[in-house]
C-alpha cells in the first residue's frame, strides 16, 4: 500500500473511528506533513521508520527553530499515526513507542481584566449591522467561555434564552448546555434587529452569526475574520497585548476562578475532558472554590 493510501485512512480514522472534528483533523495532518516530508525527503516509507529515524526527525525540528510547545504537538501527532498503522496492521512495531516529548511545563494563556474586556467593547459601533454582530460575538466569548468553531456553528436552534442556556457542540462533536449571561443574551437579541437586513443564504437559515462582507455574505462567519476584528478593536481600545478569540475563554475561566468558582464546574462549562486542562488556570485554594459558575461571573452580577 502507498504511504498516501495510508494517510487517508488515518484521516478518516480520526473522522469515525476518533470523531474528531474537522478542524482538528486539518491540524493532525498539517503536522504529519512535517514528517510526510522528511519520510520523502530520506528516501523512506513508514515501515521503514525506526527510533533513529524519529530521533532525527525531532532534531531536524530543532534546527528549525519550531518551538519545544509546537515539537510536542507534532510528536503527538506522529505517535497517534502510528499507533494507527500498527492497529491497521501496515507496520509490525511501533517505533515512536519510547520516544519522549520535549519539556514544555504549562504556560498561563494570555487572559484580559474585565476593563480591557470592556475598553475593547466600548470602541464598537453599535448602530451598523457588523458592529452589532461584533459586539454580541466578543460578549457571547466571554460570558460563554467558548472555543471560536463553538461560536462559528451556533445556530438558532441552539438557544435557550427563557432557560438562560445555550447548547454548544464542542471537540468530537461532543454537546454541552452552558450558561449565558442577561448581558450576552441582550446582545444577542440587539444583533437580531439588525441581521434581518441581511440577505441570508440558502442554507445558512438557522446560522445565528454570517457574514455581511464578499462572496461569503449571508453565509456562516469564518473564524479568520472574527480574529482580524478582535486585533483591530484591540488596537483601537489601546491594549498591548496579543489576542485572539481564545483569550476570550482563558478571561472567562480565569475570573471565575478569581471570584471562587467551584473549578469542576468551569471544567464542565469549557468542556474540557480533563481536570489537568482547566488547572492550568490556577494555583488557588481549593478550599475556595466552591460557588457555582452564574453566581460568580461579573457579567452576571447585578
Amino acid at each position: 500500500m502507498p504511504d498516501n493510501r495510508v494517510e487517508e485512512k488515518y484521516k478518516r480514522y480520526l473522522l469515525l473511528e476518533k470523531g474528531l472534528s474537522k478542524n482538528t483533523i486539518e491540524a493532525y495532518m498539517t503536522d504529519l506533513q512535517k514528517f510526510s516530508t522528511y519520510v520523502a525527503q530520506h528516501n523512506l516509507s513508514y515501515r521503514d521508520i525506526s527510533y533513529i529515524h524519529l530521533q532525527d526527525f525531532l532534531s531536524s525540528l530543532h534546527d528549525q527553530n519550531i518551538s519545544p510547545r509546537s515539537v510536542a504537538r507534532i510528536l503527538s501527532g506522529v505517535k497517534s499515526f502510528f499507533k494507527f498503522m500498527l492497529l491497521d496492521k501496515y507496520i509490525d512495531h511501533d517505533p515512536s513507542e519510547l520516544l519522549d516529548a520535549p519539556k514544555i511545563g504549562y504556560k498561563l494563556p494570555q487572559v484580559l481584566s474585565v476593563e480591557e474586556i470592556d475598553r475593547i467593547l466600548s470602541v464598537i459601533d453599535v448602530s451598523t449591522v457588523e458592529g452589532s454582530r461584533n459586539y454580541a460575538i466578543i460578549e457571547t466569548l466571554y460570558s460563554c467561555g467558548l472555543r471560536i468553531s463553538e461560536l462559528t456553528s451556533l445556530k438558532f436552534s441552539n438557544l435557550y434564552f427563557d432557560e438562560g442556556f445555550i447548547r454548544v457542540e464542542g471537540k468530537g462533536s461532543k454537546q454541552r448546555l452552558v450558561p449565558i449571561s442577561e448581558t450576552a443574551i441582550q446582545k444577542i437579541k440587539n444583533y437580531l434587529q439588525h441581521r434581518q437586513l441581511i440577505n441570508i443564504r440558502r442554507g445558512s437559515e438557522d446560522v445565528l452569526f454570517v457574514s455581511t462582507r464578499g462572496r461569503s455574505a449571508g453565509s456562516m462567519l469564518s473564524r479568520s475574520m472574527i480574529f482580524q476584528f478582535i486585533k483591530e478593536y484591540a488596537e483601537l481600545a489601546g491594549i498591548k497585548k496579543e489576542i485572539s478569540p481564545h483569550t476570550f475563554r482563558h478571561s472567562f475561566a480565569t475570573h471565575l476562578l478569581e471570584r471562587g468558582a467551584n473549578i469542576r464546574v468551569i471544567q464542565e462549562m469549557l468542556g474540557h475532558e480533563k481536570i489537568t486542562t482547566t488547572e492550568i488556570y490556577t494555583h488557588i485554594d481549593r478550599n475556595f472554590l466552591r460557588q457555582e459558575i452564574i453566581e460568580h461571573h461579573p457579567r452576571n452580577r447585578k
